[in-house]
């Protein structure tokens, strides 16, 4: 049946289509749903703002808003515009008539209109659109029928009902909502919008003003739980988020690239992303590397403390010597004692150090200012001014309080034995500053060979110096293999906003990684957030969780396992070979996954990539880096089991775990690294291995 045009698209000619070709129904009003979205872009496309703006100034930021209004209203060919739909019992948000027809509404990623002005699909933040994720044969919210819709290539091929108000029809798995879950992964990550469940939509719809922190296993999709929360943030609360802004936060470059289709996708083109490394990068270059010891020392809190003592140390809370300030032929005098009483009461409001280093040349100007009314003079604010810029004040000022470089501060810290001893007594041990001095002390800043843990510090002192500008919302994830120290730099990021912070304890890889939720939030400055587990696993499947989560015992005790969802299985597969054939009995397991559907993800030992890279290249098989993205022709790539947290392909093969579990500091850490590695396939996970396995997994 052809479809009808698209101007009729709401006509009740074609609501006598649904009995006789519902599908053709839905189809046309997918058409007329699509055109009616090119018109809103045309429509935006043609806006003239010539004549309605004051200045270029205004003009240029108009502009600006037209054009990111123009890129949200393209219309993606293989996103499905809408994916589900929903029939009311009722009329929504009205008074409910006995015998009054329900209304019905088409759920997709954003909001399109027809000429008129009335909805054609309502984005799936709309409060109306809320039923489709939390509604149920038990808690129905008024909604009679709910319509899901599967797709392939863009175009829709079916769709499935659940009659959620009908007493008779038995509540039943969605085998459409199973289909999209178990897809193929090809490309970078997508959004999850149109299989959100009850318990994600929770968290997704919590309100700006609170934090939230997310513990869920593999495959949870905690991570699409915190970039959707973004995204309905900046629906529900524009205006705000426009002025204060918001970040995404995560572990590496390669994981960002992964993530970062996912809001454009929904229509959300302004969020920035970075690592923590990222935001802290412009205090200082990482030239330099740590020793796991040292790492662990300058990422502890203590070192906020330490940093604190070096800093005040540069005040002198006792002036010995009057200031004296000379206007024409007058002098005015402002006692020691009195400077004391002006460094003591700044020093006890613990204000920071470059806010109170700007204040005390306004107190002492101050001070002189009343002297002069004293002696019946009548200066304004003008003249204190003068008075503060005063060589004699100015003088007094940088002996009392000098203005502090935070690089030179932490320099000295790590250089200066004696320095660095004076200010962490009682706070590290002997042994502890001994292992964070620099054996071949830098020369200047300049020659200074940081290391990443030392770029943290410096941001520690350059906000006890200046406050650190705060956003509106921060979405931090991966977040249990971050320092308190780094938790500390994300904290100032959002210390008047609020955060969701997103991770798996039983996935810290870091030697520093936090041992509880509780003690990370106390450090990022949010101890009220609410911590949320999720347990239900959506992506890995019930054979390859079960499996891992025999690990779990050995790094994370008492740690709840992810319970799988997946109606198949999996694919679990564990070789044993001899030494001799280990890259090409590895090379033989990639070429067995690729004969399937979609991608797969070839994760070793950092140490072994080289190896098993010139044998995928003696044996012609191309492959990718992981942050690359994969297509239809290149759907393998090797991935170091250093970065593949976050990752997922549909097939997995993991070569030599114990070189994984091996190359870690320590057994706990490196078992944690396994259990990331086990966890990245959503369909089918092979083993190869000539080593024994870790005990666990025996």
């Amino acid at each position: 049946m052809p479809a009808p045009d698209p101007d009729t698209a709401h006509s009740d000619v074609l609501d006598t289509l649904a009995p006789l070709d519902p599908l053709g129904r839905e189809r046309a009003h997918l058409t007329a749903s699509r055109a009616a979205l090119r018109a809103m872009r045309e429509d935006a496309q043609a806006l003239d703002i010539r004549d309605v703006t004051a200045n270029w100034v205004n003009a240029a930021v108009l502009g600006a808003q037209i054009e990111e209004r123009i890129k949200s209203l393209a219309d993606l060919s293989h996103t499905p515009l809408f994916f589900g739909r929903l029939d009311y019992l009722h009329v929504v948000g009205a008074d409910r008539a006995e015998g009054a027809e329900g209304e019905r509404f088409y759920i997709g990623r954003r909001h399109v209109h027809d000429a008129d002005g009335d909805p054609m699909v309502i984005d799936w933040r709309a409060p109306v659109s809320q039923p489709f994720y939390r509604s149920s044969k038990k808690d129905p919210l008024d909604v009679g029928l709910r319509r899901r819709f599967g797709y392939t290539g863009g175009e829709l091929t079916a769709y499935e009902d659940e009659h959620l108000s009908d007493p008779t029809e038995a509540a039943q798995t969605s085998k459409l909502l199973q289909a999209e879950i178990e897809r193929p992964r090809v490309g970078p990550m997508r959004d999850i919008v149109a299989t959100i469940q009850p318990e994600q939509d929770e968290i997704v719809r919590s309100g700006l003003s609170g934090s939230v922190c997310v513990q869920g296993g593999p495959g949870t999709g905690k991570t699409a739980v915190g970039l959707h929360r973004v995204a309905y943030l900046l629906y529900a609360h524009r205006d705000r988020l426009a002025r204060t802004g918001t970040l995404v936060i995560g572990p590496n470059k390669s994981f960002l690239h992964y993530i970062e289709q996912v809001l454009p996708a929904l229509g959300e083109l302004e969020v920035k992303q970075a690592t923590v490394d990222d935001l802290v990068a412009v205090h200082g270059e990482v030239r330099g590397k740590d020793d796991a010891d040292a790492a662990v020392i300058k990422g502890d809190a203590r070192m906020a403390e330490v940093l604190r003592r070096a800093l005040r140390s540069h005040v002198t809370a006792v002036p010995t010597e009057p200031v004296v300030v000379v206007r024409g032929s007058r002098r005015w005098r402002v006692p020691a004692y009195e400077l004391e009483e002006m460094v003591g009461e700044l020093l006890s409001r613990d204000i920071r150090y470059g806010a109170a280093h700007d204040a005390l040349p306004q107190r002492i100007a101050h001070a002189v200012l009343v002297r002069m009314e004293e002696a019946g003079e009548a200066p304004d604010d003008r003249v204190q001014d003068a008075v503060a810029r005063n060589p004699a004040v100015k003088a007094a000022v940088k002996a009392l309080w000098p203005a502090v470089d935070p690089a030179k501060l932490v320099l000295r810290l790590l250089s200066d034995a004696d320095f660095l001893a004076e200010h962490a007594e009682g706070v590290l041990s002997a042994e502890e500053q001994k292992r964070i001095l620099w054996a071949k002390p830098a020369r200047s800043v300049k020659s200074a060979k940081w290391s990443a843990a030392d770029v943290v510090l410096l941001d520690e002192a350059a906000d006890l110096i200046s406050r650190t500008h705060s956003l509106g919302h921060v979405v931090l994830d991966e977040a249990q293999d971050l320092s308190p120290m780094q938790y500390r730099a994300v904290g100032r990021r959002c210390s008047t906003g609020s955060a969701t912070v997103l991770g798996d304890l039983a996935q810290g890889t870091t030697p520093w990684a936090t041992v509880s939720w509780a003690q990370a939030l106390r450090h990022l400055g949010k101890p009220e957030a609410v911590v949320e587990e999720l347990t239900a696993g959506f992506r890995v499947p019930r054979d390859v969780i079960a499996y891992a989560s025999r690990l779990l015992p050995a790094i994370s005790p008492g740690l709840a396992p992810v319970s799988s969802v997946r109606e198949s299985a999996g694919a679990l597969s564990v070789r044993q070979v001899a030494a001799a054939t280990l890259p090409g009995e590895v090379v033989a397991a990639c070429a067995e996954a690729l004969r399937n559907e979609g991608s797969t993800g070839l994760i070793a030992a950092d140490a072994r990539i080289g190896e098993l890279a010139a044998a995928l290249t003696a044996a012609g098989h191309a492959y990718l880096s992981p942050g690359e993205e994969t297509t239809a022709e290149s759907r393998l790539t090797l991935v170091p089991a250093s970065l593949a947290k976050g990752l997922e392909y549909d097939y997995v093969v993991l070569d030599e775990p114990a070189a994984v579990v091996s190359g870690e500091p320590d057994e706990r850490t490196g078992l944690r690294r396994l259990y990331v590695a086990l966890t990245r396939a959503v369909s089918g996970l092979t083993i190869v291995h000539t080593a024994p396995l870790p005990a666990p997994l025996r």
